[in-house]
Order: C-alpha cells, then sequence, then structure tokens
C-alpha cells in the first residue's frame, strides 16, 4: 500500500468495508465478526472516527493479543496485518463457515457500521447462507402413518426405472429422504413429503402451483384459475394441462394419413420452465406460490427466490447452481432434469429450433421465465396468419384441395381397424370410455412414433396410475412396447399394431 492509497482510505472515511480505531480493545472482535459475515474487510489500528490519524505502537504483543481475538471467535476468522509507518491495517477475510459469532454474539456489517443481529436475522441470514435447507428439514405436521403414500412410491420407482426390491422404509431411506426424529421415529423430510404425501395440501400451502388465464394483457380479469397441490410430479403435469389446453395448435402433415402437432410455444421448452421453477424455488418463502400465467401476448412462468447465492449475472445459463440440491435429485431419478444446469440452454435451443424468438428472464426476489406470444392486440394469438406462413400458400393448397379428402378416409379406416383390434382385445375388460381412450393413445402413436407417460397424462387429462395400466394393457395385447431408458424412453406401436393399420390404409385405398 502507498502513502496515496493509504491517504484515500482515510479521506473517504468508514464505509461497508472500512473501520477506524484509535486503540486495541476487546470490542475489535465485533468488527472482525461483522467483516467475516459480510464481504471481508480492513481496520486501521491508530485512527480516530474523524480520519486524524494517533499512531499506535505495533509490537508482537499488539499484533497476538489481535490474533488472539479472531481465533477465539466461532469458528476462528482469518486474519492478516499490514503495517504502514504507525498504523496497523488488520484485513479480515469474507469468511467461507459463515455465521461467525465472538462472545458478544452474531454481528454482520451494514454499511459504515457493525450491527448485531436478531434471532430472526440470525435464522434469514442461516438460511440465506445455504446452511439449513428447506428440503433436508422434516415438519411436525407430517404423520407419516397417516399421510404417507405408498402408491406415489412406486409411480416413483417406475418412472425412475428402480426395482422393488426392498420395503418401502429402506428405499425411502437410500433416497435421502427420511430423518431419525429425537424421539428415535422415522420422518420423512421435506423433500420426501413433496414426493410421497397423499395431498401435499394438508400438509403446506405454499407448495402449490397456481395457474391463472387471462383475459388481455394485464391482470385483471381472470378467466380461469387452479391451484395444483397434490405432490410436486403431479403438480408438473397438472400445470403443463392446464398450459396445453390454451395453447394454439397447428397441424402439419408428415406423411399418409400422418399429421405432426405443433405448439404455437414447443411444449418440452414451457415444460422445462415449470419444472426450473419447482426446483429452484425458495421454499422458505411461504407467502408465495409458483405461478404459471397466460396472457393473449405471453406466456409467464414464476417462482419465489432469485439467483442461488453464490450465482452471479454472468454465470447464468452457464454454471449448475442448485437451490434444493435434493429435489433436484430426485426430479433426475424420474426423467424431468438433467441435474447438469442445461434447462436454460434447452429452453432457448426448443425456442430456436421453433424459429420463435428467445424468452426474457426476470431477477429480483423472484425468478420468471416470459414466452412472448404472436399477438396483434384485437383478435389474440395470430396462430392461423403463422400457419399460413410457416407452410406457406402451396403447402396449404395441397393439404386443404387434395390430401383432406384422402387422409380422412384412411383417418376413418385407421380408426376403424385401431376400433376392432381394441374391442377384440379388451372388449370384457373396460367399459367404452376406457375403450375410446385407449383408441385415441394408439392413433397418437402412430402419428407421433410414439408417445411418454407425461404427454398421456397431459393429452387425456388422467392419472399418472390410468396411463400406467392403459399402457400395460396394450403392452399384455401386444400392441405396445416400451423403447429407450427408463427415464426417457416411450411408448411405440409393435410391428403387429403397424401391420393392421397398414392393411387397413391400403384397403381403403383400394
Amino acid at each position: 500500500m502507498t502513502t496515496g492509497e493509504l491517504q484515500l482510505i482515510i479521506e473517504k472515511g468508514e464505509g461497508y468495508k472500512t473501520e477506524f480505531k484509535e486503540s486495541f480493545h476487546s470490542g475489535l472482535s465485533k468488527e472482525m465478526v461483522a467483516f467475516a459475515n459480510a464481504s471481508g474487510g480492513m481496520i486501521l489500528l491508530g485512527v480516530k472516527d474523524n480520519g486524524k490519524i494517533t499512531g499506535v505502537a505495533i509490537t508482537n504483543e499488539l499484533k497476538s493479543k489481535i490474533q488472539d481475538l479472531a481465533n477465539n471467535c466461532d469458528p476462528a476468522i482469518t486474519i492478516s496485518f499490514t503495517e504502514f509507518n504507525n498504523i496497523l491495517i488488520i484485513e479480515i477475510m469474507e469468511g467461507m463457515d459463515k455465521p461467525y459469532q465472538c462472545s458478544d454474539g452474531f454481528f454482520l456489517r451494514v454499511g459504515p457500521n457493525s450491527q448485531k443481529m436478531r434471532r430472526n436475522q440470525i435464522i434469514e441470514f442461516i438460511r440465506s447462507e445455504g446452511k439449513v435447507r428447506f428440503e433436508e428439514m422434516s415438519t411436525p405436521k407430517f404423520n407419516f402413518s397417516e399421510h404417507y403414500d405408498p402408491a406415489k412410491l412406486r409411480q416413483f420407482l417406475n418412472l425412475s426405472g428402480l426395482k422393488r426390491n426392498l420395503d418401502d422404509l429402506s428405499i425411502l431411506k437410500n433416497l435421502d429422504v427420511v430423518t431419525l426424529s429425537a424421539t428415535g421415529n422415522y420422518e420423512l423430510n421435506n423433500t420426501g413429503v413433496l414426493f410421497f404425501a397423499k395431498n401435499l395440501d394438508r400438509i403446506y400451502e405454499h407448495t402449490a402451483i397456481t395457474c391463472a388465464l387471462y383475459k388481455g394483457n394485464k391482470r385483471i380479469e381472470i378467466l380461469n384459475r387452479k391451484d395444483f397441490n397434490e405432490d410436486i410430479i403431479a403438480n408438473i403435469e397438472d400445470a403443463m394441462h392446464f398450459v396445453t389446453k390454451e395453447l394454439k395448435v397447428r397441424y402439419e402433415m408428415t406423411g399418409k394419413a400422418q399429421r405432426k402437432e405443433i405448439y404455437e410455444i414447443p411444449l418440452d421448452a414451457i415444460r422445462e420452465a415449470i419444472v426450473n421453477a419447482v426446483s429452484h424455488r425458495d421454499y422458505f418463502q411461504k407467502g408465495a406460490h409458483t405461478v404459471v400465467e397466460i396472457f393473449d401476448d405471453r406466456i409467464e412462468v414464476t417462482n419465489p427466490g432469485g439467483l442461488v447465492k453464490g450465482m452471479e449475472m454472468k454465470d447464468f445459463g452457464k454454471v449448475a447452481y442448485r437451490r434444493n440440491p435434493l429435489i433436484a435429485s430426485l426430479l433426475y431419478r424420474a426423467g424431468y432434469v438433467e441435474n447438469m444446469g442445461t434447462g436454460i440452454n434447452k429452453i432457448k435451443e426448443l425456442m430456436l429450433e421453433a424459429k420463435l424468438a428467445e424468452p426474457d428472464f426476470e431477477f429480483g426476489n423472484f425468478f420468471k421465465v416470459i414466452f412472448k406470444r404472436i399477438y396483434d392486440g384485437n383478435n389474440g394469438t395470430l396462430n392461423d396468419a403463422v400457419n399460413d406462413t410457416v407452410n406457406d400458400a402451396v403447402n396449404d393448397a395441397v393439404n386443404d384441395a387434395v390430401n383432406d379428402a384422402v387422409n380422412d378416409a384412411v383417418n376413418d379406416a385407421v380408426n376403424d381397424a385401431v376400433n376392432d383390434a381394441v374391442n377384440d382385445a379388451v372388449n370384457d375388460a373396460v367399459n367404452d370410455a376406457v375403450k375410446r381412450r385407449l383408441v385415441k393413445e394408439i392413433i397418437y402413436m402412430n402419428d407421433n412414433q410414439g408417445i411418454r407417460l407425461p404427454t398421456i397424462i397431459s393429452l387425456f387429462n388422467v392419472e399418472r396410475a390410468t396411463a400406467q395400466r392403459d399402457m400395460k394393457l396394450l403392452k399384455e395385447e401386444g400392441y405396445v412396447d416400451f423403447v429407450g431408458s427408463p427415464k426417457t424412453g416411450k411408448y411405440v406401436l409393435t410391428s403387429e399394431m403397424l401391420k393392421k393399420i397398414k392393411i387397413a390404409k391400403t384397403k381403403d385405398h383400394e
């Protein structure tokens, strides 16, 4: 440090990272703790509050006393000394093991002052530093025998591709969602509650996803609202179903009697945003839900909690920081996240592939993803106009004038063939409503080269267990196979079912 640099520090006066002390006293430990709990700083020993230099006698004994104060803090504080003439500069590093305390309590640097933290401030400070995680805590509201749902564990194991070769408690222990209480009883931590409670709404109100549809572009008139709070996976799927029903969709012909659904915003991009919201939200904030809002010109996905502490704007989308690593781990096992911090980039890539504008991201006490819809101010989303532009006039003319008539006839034949196959296989096993759904599921698989379980749940508005039963039934009859990994695979039609459909198409053309 040069004379000019020291003079500038003194001229600036005391501040967030600078403290003046005329002489040594035991109260220095308060300042050390305050700096260690904040961003670090320096104490200039031998300088009055007004900046007048008085100096001190710098001896090894003085340094030893100061070092003892630092060592006696809990935990010990790292300091270093710099001598400049008769001023001793004590540099305090920002602590890596916050919070720090001295014999007088916990202190934090606030502006140019060191303030003692009260109980609630200490609790909030510990939370913000990640020393206590909501996901690892337990709640007295949850009674294992009353609120635990073994069916949800079975569903999770199916999604994860894990074998059920242990009892439930052993499996839950291996998933790190069980804690041992002070009374010696096993209980679910909050991660376990989020995934495996019978009805999450009975335990926590703030864990819900609120979905709302508005008239126009402002939060004035609500056309539809739903609060979903069953469990974290069901909440994701229910929110996706809500959004899917409100999105505009067009159909692109991919071959004879085959068409592809193209939504105005890629469903996978919205799903990624919702999963990101429930995975990274601050669950300590109990006054707010994760919110999905649909306006004429945009869709917003918002969750409480801004960027995770330690993450800077320049790191956004580049580095994986997890506020709730245990929740993220279970979502990864279930195939909902890649657990590598790729979610934001995946959203951007999906929008780019769809030739749509990149979403906006907003930070603060909340994190928000904003998907833009094409809007003319009068007629809402211009999906029809987009279709005309994308498909171009020639494609529309061909589809409308030529293919539609042929495809309608072929589709009728395919429907008849699939209906016959389903009726022959399951005539005595299920009711008519189930048969109709099975037919639709088969036709969807034929049109889209397969289907994933979450898509069945979303498109047909059924529970996960119902979707699983449907696929099991079709699989047993030899109409469906599962291909790919347990987390990312899908159900596809077997060669037998494809052959039936092909025969139906051929007969119709004849």
